[in-house]
């Protein structure tokens, strides 16, 4: 059985998510951009660019259901609200831009940790 169809299929997709993520973070500080398109762009580019993911990938399925669902979902949900004149645009810079990163989402992710483990523990705790 042939894979490599498949496999290059599947290459170019996720560099096409790679760089429509980098193009919904040029989006999101380009004052054509909508207000809401801004907002989700904003967020999902964050979330995606951030080096610590919400769910672990070492949870077994649920650590990499971000990664395959979420994020994708995200990404197709923030290119419908940019303007498609504008999206062409922000895929061009991106592929001129290096790749960043976003620490602030990555603070939100471990604040968001720290809450539910003291949540978790208060509920534990008052048992």
């Amino acid at each position: 059985m042939n894979f490599q169809p498949m496999t290059a299929a599947l290459r170019d997709w996720t560099r096409s998510l790679k760089r429509d993520v980098v193009a919904l973070w040029i989006a999101a500080r380009d004052p054509r951009t909508p207000l809401s398109a801004k907002l989700l762009a904003g967020a999902v580019a964050a979330y995606a660019l951030s080096p610590i993911d919400l769910i672990p990938d070492a949870i077994p399925l649920l650590g990499l259901l971000d990664d395959l669902l979420i994020v994708p979902a995200g990404i197709w949900l923030a290119l419908r609200w940019v303007a498609p004149a504008l999206m062409a645009e922000y895929r061009a810079a991106a592929l001129l831009q290096e790749r960043p990163c976003s620490l602030a989402a990555a603070v939100v992710i471990v604040m968001l940790w720290l809450v539910t483990a003291g949540v978790l523990a208060g509920w534990w705790l008052g048992r």
